[in-house]
């Protein structure tokens, strides 16, 4: 599942003001309004329905929506995979024009932080009642009122990031140890073994083009090492972290650096253990649950630092079928609608699924590794970061500077980071943007010090 990555916060304001205030942020946007129309022509004169998305977007998942998760609900839906700014396009540019109406939005919280300031959506506040506030994760709903005191949109479907082992490397494991309570340095020592035995690095992250791991520097080690994503950047335990890092990455499969997805190496057996996006491992497990097991990402000196990924659904105010939509809202939250899109696209339950409840092997594996994952006493949530409109790309470049800097050129750490943090605070400072979990909220603009 590729998940928009790098969301956008629009200026405050008024849709009729938004030319006036940000030209710069229109000029972001690559797609002519011309192609806006041109949606009203794939939506089609016949369709009920139409929710957009910025999730599922790779066309074997937009395939699985539309072919089987959508397929029970009672009314033809048009499901479209868009770009975060297209959707703003849609919603917002779009709107005098009289454009194809758009009935539900699914997208992820930070998307949700940049669209809920033009004042689009609905409240679904009513929708919450009806459906029953005690199926839903507590902490899910707080982020769906978006620090308001309304509910913005409903829970959907969650994501994080964890571990996948296949089975043949567990007896390399170091000597009583606990898969489920892996340290950095354990999974350096695994590594090494597994190294020794197989005569190369067995070890595998998705550092290539296309690949997720500025996350993994942002919502895993930096938070396990300095319980912060931003505050603790160039601290004493962040250099602690690298070097340390520096040291395992000698036992990574240098292969990494190529990689996009984990699932192919993974059954490809070019790694035996790897870290990604759940759904970019489902795939192992699904196919070969024999072979695999899920277990959560390791845990550092200040815990188990990991990243949520929530995606929720919104109503537009100008929807022309405000029930229908909320009907639709109500089908894909259903338990065996929230199941049917776990094993299908690999996202999450959003509501409590009955113990009794049978899901595949592979599946049940990562559902194991993720409870354990965020509900250990020493995890530390991380989200993902929200403002920085068109330098969400230049922030995560920041992450992946220090890594290249430090780990594949061997350059003094502190001199890197020091560097790296002056990237960081300039957009900081630029977009005016405050602390967000874990670190501790506050005035911005928020620095890395």
């Amino acid at each position: 599942m590729y998940h928009q990555d790098y969301p956008a916060e629009s200026v405050a304001g008024s849709p009729a003001s938004l030319t006036a205030h940000v030209p710069g942020f229109l000029c972001w946007f690559s797609i002519t309004i011309a192609s806006i129309f041109n949606t009203q022509a794939i939506a089609g004169p016949d369709a009920d329905l139409r929710l957009l998305s910025t999730q599922l977007s790779p066309p074997h998942e937009a395939r699985a929506m539309r072919d089987e998760i959508l397929s029970d609900f009672s009314q033809q839906v048009v499901f479209q995979a868009y770009s975060m700014e297209k959707i703003f396009q849609l919603l917002v540019l779009a709107r005098e024009s009289q454009g194809a109406r758009t009935d539900v939005v699914g997208a992820l919280h930070g998307d949700f932080a940049s669209l809920s300031q033009f004042d689009i959506f609905s409240p679904v506040g009513h929708l919450l009642e009806s459906l029953g506030p005690q199926r839903f994760v507590g902490s899910h709903l707080a982020l769906g009122r978006m620090k308001s005191p309304q509910q913005k949109f409903i829970p959907w479907m969650q994501a994080t990031y964890l571990m996948v082992a296949n089975r043949r490397a567990l007896k390399h494991l170091p000597d009583n140890v606990d898969l489920n309570h892996l340290s950095y340095a354990q999974l350096r020592e695994w590594a090494e073994n597994m190294r020794r035995e197989a005569g190369r690095p067995k070890l595998g992250f998705p550092a290539g083009s296309g690949g997720l791991m500025h996350r993994f520097f942002q919502g895993y080690l930096y938070p396990s090492y300095t319980a912060s994503t931003v505050t603790g950047f160039k601290s004493a335990e962040a250099r602690l972290m690298w070097r340390e890092f520096r040291e395992l990455w000698l036992q990574v499969n240098k292969r990494s650096l190529t990689y996009a997805r984990m699932d192919k190496a993974l059954l490809a057996e070019e790694v035996w253990v790897a870290w990604d996006h759940t759904a970019r491992l489902s795939r192992a497990l699904q196919e070969r649950p024999e072979d695999f097991i899920a277990f959560p990402s390791p845990v550092g000196p200040r815990g188990r630092g990991f990243m949520l990924v929530l995606a929720g659904l919104a109503i537009p105010r100008d929807t022309a079928s405000p029930e229908t939509a909320e009907s639709l809202i109500e089908y894909l939250t259903r338990t065996d609608t929230q199941i049917k899109t776990l094993e299908n696209v690999g996202f999450f339950p959003t509501v409590t699924i009955p113990a009794e409840t049978k899901t595949t092997p592979g599946i049940t594996s990562l559902q194991e590794a993720v409870a354990m994952q965020s509900g250990a006493q020493n995890s530390v949530m991380t989200l993902f970061p929200v403002g920085l409109k068109n330098d969400a790309r230049a922030f995560n470049l920041a992450y992946m500077g220090a890594f290249s800097g430090i780990v594949l050129r061997g350059r003094d750490i502190a001199t890197v980071l020091e560097e790296q943090a002056g990237k960081i605070n300039r957009l900081l400072r630029k977009n005016n943007i405050s602390c967000w979990l874990p670190d501790p909220e506050g005035p911005p603009p928020c620095q890395a010090d």
